[in-house]
């Protein structure tokens, strides 16, 4: 009798699908992911994608809305027209306002 190899084949696959997730994520966090631009300054507390200067250490350690040393990916050519409170806007360079107290 003939043992199907089938389990084999889902592990392996599993595997693939598993490291192909891990490359997108690696290049968002790097700000490669094609057809998207780093923006400063618009996203919520807790919300941003990686480093960005003092205040943040990696993804999600923003601590105040729309900190400006903080960057988000967004939709290339989107950052900059993105209408945020206050009358703020978003940048494609890291912003000297709304900075966690040093």
């Amino acid at each position: 009798m003939k043992k199907s190899s089938f389990a084999g084949k889902s592990v392996l696959a599993g595997a693939l699908s598993a490291a192909a997730a891990l490359a997108v994520v690696a290049g968002a966090h790097a700000g490669e992911k094609k057809g998207m631009e780093k923006c400063y300054g618009v996203a919520l507390a807790g919300e941003n994608d990686c480093a960005a200067g003092p205040g943040t250490s990696c993804e999600g350690t923003s601590t105040i809305d729309y900190q400006g040393n903080a960057w988000k990916l967004v939709p290339a050519g989107t950052c900059e027209s993105i209408s945020l409170p206050g009358g703020r806007s978003g940048s494609l360079d890291p912003l000297d306002r709304d900075l966690p107290d040093a």
